[in-house]
């Protein structure tokens, strides 16, 4: 069992403290030290650790023990690396009641230079049931260091080189590169996969002609229930706004991106529709205009006339694209 599992309580291992021993009682000479190093290897080099110990069998139980103190070291050139440490090896049954306890204590060491040192005796005050005193001394233990063999006419002393670095292969980018791939495929697919539910959700696209579209929105403000005038910013905005889109479909004027007086410039050079008509649509923009922008508000005939006037561009200029085609009339 090692040194460094947790410490067991035992009935027949009481440690009653540590320091230097009391004189009296009998002074018995054992077997049963050790040195045991930590590294495992066939020779013990310089800052190499070693637990210096020793092993007691057939403990009764109710008995215990004073251990050296380690405070002041064990010897010059050895160093004192853990304090003491108790383990329980063996327990046996004595009788009905009684046990008989196998332990190990012991102490790690270690030495900074070559050599052999001769460690001191490990002596244990004890104390038997009954209150029974006397001495343990086990036998000591050399610890012997070996140092690293230097060829001293070769060697030379050389600068501290960098860390190595060693220049990448291809196996060793390969999968990076296919993990950058594998993402890139999955974005993508991830990218189509949104596209065409997108797609599929929208529904098919509107074939239907410009003035039948325009029309149908301008059906929806039918009525003098936005002429308040608080309503009439929202009013003439949503009119000129459908007649700006039917322009660009009709014409191919950008009349969404423009103003009023660039609309009608680029109609009237491209000849239609005709003049009326388009000083007609004109007065409309103009009104939305002052509505939006300068706060006008327009009167019940104004009001009422809106709505026709932008039916009656868009019935004057649509352009079928079927023979015998007939545009809705909305009012």
């Amino acid at each position: 069992m090692g040194f460094f599992r947790k410490i067991l309580t035992v009935a027949a291992v009481l440690l009653a403290g540590t320091g230097a021993f009391a004189q009296g009682g009998g002074v018995k000479e054992v077997e049963g030290s050790f040195l045991r190093p930590l590294q495992k290897r066939d020779t013990a080099l310089i800052a190499d650790q070693f637990i210096y110990g020793f092993t007691l069998k057939n403990v009764a139980e109710g008995t215990g023990f004073m251990l050296p103190d380690l405070s002041k070291g064990i010897r010059d050139s050895v160093d004192v690396v853990s304090p003491w440490m108790v383990d329980t090896v063996k327990t046996i049954k004595a009788g009905k009641k009684s046990r008989l306890y196998e332990i190990e204590a012991g102490f790690v060491v270690t030495a900074f230079d070559e050599g052999d040192f001769d460690l001191p005796p490990l002596a244990v005050r004890r104390t038997l049931p009954g209150d029974l005193v006397d001495t343990l001394v086990f036998n000591p233990q050399t610890l012997s260091v070996k140092g690293f063999q230097i060829d001293t006419t070769t060697y030379r002393i050389h600068d501290l080189k960098g860390q190595i670095r060693y220049p990448l292969t291809f196996k060793e980018i390969l999968p990076w590169l296919l993990a950058f791939y594998a993402v890139a495929i999955l974005v993508i697919l991830a990218v189509c996969l949104i596209m065409m539910r997108k797609k599929a959700s929208e529904g098919p696209v509107s074939r239907e002609p410009a003035h039948i579209v325009a029309l149908r929105k301008l059906d929806k403000y039918r009525g003098n229930r936005l002429w308040a005038p608080d309503k009439q910013k929202s009013f003439y905005s949503g009119i000129t706004d459908i007649l700006r889109e039917y322009i660009v479909a009709r014409f191919g004027v950008d009349a969404v991106e423009m103003t009023t007086a660039e609309i009608f410039s680029a109609l009237e050079k491209a000849g239609e529709p005709d003049a009326s008509l388009r000083d007609e649509a004109r007065a409309l923009f103009e009104r939305a205009d002052l509505v939006k922008f300068a706060k006008y508000v327009a009167d019940d005939g104004d009001n009422a006339s809106a709505l026709p006037v932008a039916v009656r561009f868009v019935t004057s200029t649509y352009r079928t694209e079927e023979a015998g085609e007939e545009p809705e009339n909305v009012l």
